[in-house]
């Protein structure tokens, strides 16, 4: 059987083709190996797609919290707000995960967890679709984190607003439990220190 030059140059390109697809697979299933949250791509409130990668260009710090409105911590919301404020002109984006996987304090759709956060703490910061957080259905940015090295602590995430810091080059360098607010001192200081580093 004899084959057209075009058929010969086809055929290395399309193996080319396959591997790179084989690579981007292997990422998506195998999280933990992940260099940094720019691999990953998660959808927000509204259904659409958001490479986290989009940050890497703008060099933006990231702190990803996982929200829930009907816990006692949902309060953070307007101190994370305040942050936000404080912070966003310097590269600051904080991210909000809606998660029902403490106590079900996030039953809500899509639309009543925008409509809560707009209305009752008129957040301006992205939030993301809802998303586990824990267990066997964890998303693979939160396996990703949950088991990322940094000085704090890995390992599960324990309740709602847990914090998740990420430098500008998509590595995640401070975690924060439910109990730390959000403007509190010990993670304005990592912030500040965050934006001050170069990417």
């Amino acid at each position: 059987m004899r084959f057209s030059r075009r058929v010969w140059i086809a055929i290395p390109l399309f193996c080319f083709l396959a591997a790179i697809a084989r690579t981007e697979e292997k990422s998506v299933k195998d999280p933990q190996k992940a260099e940094s949250v720019y691999e990953f791509t998660v959808k927000n409130i509204d259904g659409k797609d958001v490479k986290l990668s989009q940050f890497k260009e703008k060099k933006d710090v990231l702190l990803i919290v996982n929200t829930a409105s009907k816990c006692g911590f949902t309060k953070q919301y307007a101190p994370l707000m305040d942050v936000y404020k404080k912070y966003k002109d310097k590269g600051l984006i904080i991210i909000a995960f809606p998660a029902n996987d403490f106590g079900q304090q996030e039953p809500g759709t899509a639309d009543e967890i925008k409509t809560f956060c707009e209305t009752q703490y008129n957040v301006k910061f992205p939030i993301m679709a809802k998303s586990v957080v824990k267990g066997e259905k964890q998303a693979p940015l939160f396996q990703y984190l949950t088991n990322a090295e940094n000085p704090d602590f890995t390992g599960e995430i324990k309740w709602n607003f847990e914090k998740f810091l990420i430098d500008k080059k998509g590595k995640l360098i401070r975690r924060f439990r439910s109990k730390e607010e959000p403007d509190g001192e010990e993670i304005a200081k990592a912030i500040e220190k965050a934006l001050a580093e170069k990417a």
